[in-house]
């Protein structure tokens, strides 16, 4: 038999294997009927966002069965470049990094992926997930443009991280039917369609026509202005409460023909340190969502499971509001995954429309462990060869954690002061990202924050020893400040002289606090009710015959602010002083059954009932079975607005000035008093945006 022909007796072999294996599977737009088409057959998609990163490896099948459960039969997911690429050139996929695997288990479970692979993606997700080290590269670096500093790395980063989806396209068997491009880039000043455009020829390069490629935004003129792109099927994102008809038809002068998708449906919103825990009307998200289905629209639900900003994942919005460790986002499925009364009424909207499964599985077992006595381990100062991974930088003026090679936590600040001073002068540091804890001669003096104060007065002697221990609490994630650079960012001052040469530690609990070799020593001079010297302390759980879910408290009564492990694992951060969020959620595989012993470690920053004689009780945290987030807040921090209250406050002066007085000046005056705190939380108005 001649070569051509068995050459393509082998072609036509290949051909039908993959027939066989993957069926004529397809997925585009039929822009003549207004749909998505699967398989040859009218598809509209209900959908969930899940993100991997923010539920623990173990817990990912549970939380896919039941959102396949709930009537699903998509989810929805991000995938954040820092946790892929921590330090440049060098690529993580493993554990909760481990995205080929939770592609796979999403695959098995029955649930389509609409994959949201960045650059960018925002998410309350430290730096919108763009890593830290770019800003390293050039100070002025344009972050989001066709700046070549920037998209250099973006272009190495992408031809790693498409390959990997290739396989998982819904063409090629897998789960995945569309994929955006960047993440509501109308939102963004920058508006640079070249840098879009440049995305989209790089991701069509590498994984060719066989998926359908799309953008989100708010459905304002100027977010779909600036954030679509020809050839990229251009949806929206809104939240309950109004009529879909209208930001549907916003969608449709940019996108005459298609299906109408809403992208991220707002389930609930994001809470911030400080500020009341948000919940959003589990009615009124069922009623705007059989609205939608009804009018045969494609839904991502935003949130449907929100989880956990373990570690120091959370990330802040402008001027400076961190996120909480805690993403539960009042949505269908809690944080650590349960079955929710909104999650019960969203399933019966969904029934009307998806065909559900016949059971709902339970949520996973709680524990209460009881209370964990406290003891005190070592200070910072004792710690500090061990947690200082080498020996200090030494420097004329102070330099970014970015520059010091570091992302995230904390970084000490040291100079010697050759100025002595027996009255009061003032310390100022204004460069302060994102909370300072200043210390002369190892006593604490005063706490910095970012948006003030951030000057302290103190006195001193020539020779004395000042540290500044910054914290570094979450770079913003969105909008226009994400070039956020941490540690102290401009000059110190001491009664107006500018304070030099500085000896700079970078500090990495998360390297060394799972080795347990921490030194145990005990902390002295310390005074219950003042700040004190950053300290660690540590405890051990009750033994345990099952490891299951439960609660840490870490209650204000005891404690301030501060960092806590359980065996190795950070579970992030606390601050049950600024409120709203009192427990951190421990899932059970970080535990261990007996005999092992389960450690507690956590490095408190402020100050402790520990060691005070004449408290009533012993220094303890307690592990309880059900959650607290909705702890109080100081008062003075409750009057700024949640994303509700300031679009009913800017669409209310609106509407009322302008039918009384359209043409007075003081309409525009009343309308920037109402909105002045806009920037402070993430909101396009009339509808949501995140």
């Amino acid at each position: 038999m001649e070569p051509r022909i068995l050459l393509f007796l082998f072609a036509l072999g290949t051909i039908l294997l993959y027939t066989q294996v993957h069926g004529d599977r397809s997925f585009s737009i039929d822009y003549d009927n207004d749909r998505f088409v699967k398989d040859g057959q009218p598809f509209r998609y209900i959908s969930g966002s899940i993100h991997y990163a923010r539920v623990h490896p173990a817990y990912w099948q549970d939380r896919l069965n039941k959102m396949y459960a709930a009537g699903l039969n998509a989810i929805q997911t991000y995938v954040p470049w820092n946790l892929h690429e921590p330090t440049q050139g060098k690529y993580n996929f493993e554990g909760i990094a481990n995205l080929t695997q939770f592609l796979t288990l999403a695959n098995k479970t029955g649930l389509l992926v609409i994959a949201r692979l960045g650059p960018y993606i925002c998410g309350e997700w430290d730096m919108g997930g763009l890593p830290s080290w770019l800003l390293r590269l050039n100070h002025s670096i344009q972050l989001r443009t066709a700046d070549p500093t920037y998209l250099g790395p973006v272009d190495d980063w992408m031809n790693v991280l498409l390959p990997k989806i290739k396989p998982f396209l819904y063409k090629n068997g897998g789960p995945i039917i569309s994929v955006q491009i960047e993440n509501e880039y109308g939102s963004y000043p920058a508006c640079d369609h070249g840098y879009v455009r440049h995305l989209y020829q790089l991701f069509h390069s590498i994984l060719g026509n066989d998926v359908v490629y799309f953008t989100t935004d708010g459905p304002g003129n100027e977010m779909l202005k600036c954030g679509t792109l020809q050839n990229v099927y251009a949806t929206v994102d809104f939240g309950s409460g109004g009529d879909p008809l209208v930001p549907f038809a916003k969608q449709k002068e940019y996108e005459p023909h298609g299906p109408s998708v809403n992208s991220e449906y707002y389930t609930g919103w994001l809470d911030h340190w400080g500020q009341k825990h948000q919940t959003v009307d589990q009615d009124k998200v069922a009623k705007t969502l059989d609205e939608m289905l009804k009018l045969g629209a494609s839904v991502n639900m935003y949130m449907f499971e929100g989880g956990t900003n373990f570690g120091f994942w959370n990330g802040a919005n402008a001027a400076f509001n961190p996120q909480p460790t805690s993403y539960d986002y009042d949505a269908p499925l809690s944080e650590a995954g349960d079955p929710t009364d909104k999650y019960l009424t969203l399933r019966k909207v969904i029934g009307k429309y998806n065909t559900l499964p016949t059971d709902v599985p339970p949520a996973t077992p709680k524990n209460a462990y009881g209370i964990v006595t406290m003891e005190t381990m070592t200070s910072l100062y004792d710690a500090l060869d061990t947690i200082s991974p080498y020996d200090p930088i030494r420097a004329t003026y102070p330099i970014t954690m970015e520059d010091m090679q570091q992302s995230f936590g904390y970084i000490l600040y040291r100079t010697i002061l050759t100025h002595g001073y027996v009255h009061p002068v003032e310390l100022s540091v204004p460069g302060i990202h994102d909370r300072g804890y200043v210390m002369v001669n190892q006593q604490p003096v005063g706490i910095l924050e970012r948006l003030g104060p951030t000057n302290v007065s103190i006195v001193c002697n020539g020779n004395d020893t000042l540290d500044i221990l910054v914290e570094n609490m979450g770079r913003i994630n969105y909008g226009k400040y994400i070039n956020d650079f941490k540690g102290l960012v401009s000059n110190v001052t001491l009664n107006g002289i500018v304070l030099q040469p500085w000896m700079i530690y970078s500090l990495d609990l998360d390297r060394l606090i799972p080795k347990a070799s921490l030194p145990r020593q005990r902390v002295t001079n310390q005074q219950a009710g003042q700040q004190q010297v950053p300290t660690f302390y540590v405890g051990s759980l009750p033994e345990i015959t099952i490891p299951q879910d439960t609660y840490l408290k870490i209650s204000a009564k005891h404690w301030s602010k501060g960092q806590a492990y359980i065996n190795g694992f950070n579970l992030g951060r606390y601050w049950p002083t600024k409120g709203p969020q009192i427990t951190l959620y421990v899932p059970a595989p970080i535990l261990k059954p007996s005999p092992a012993n389960n450690t507690l470690v956590l490095f408190e920053l402020e100050y402790t009932t520990c060691g005070d004689p004449d408290a009533s009780e012993p220094c303890m945290v307690e592990f309880i079975d059900t959650p607290i987030l909705n702890g109080s807040v100081p008062s003075r921090t409750q009057q700024k607005v949640t994303y509700y209250e300031a679009c009913f406050n800017c669409w209310g002066y609106l509407l009322a000035m302008g039918l009384i007085c359209v043409s007075m000046p003081i309409v525009m005056i009343l309308l920037k008093v109402s909105c002045k705190n806009m920037d402070k939380v993430k909101v396009d108005v009339p509808y949501g945006n995140i």
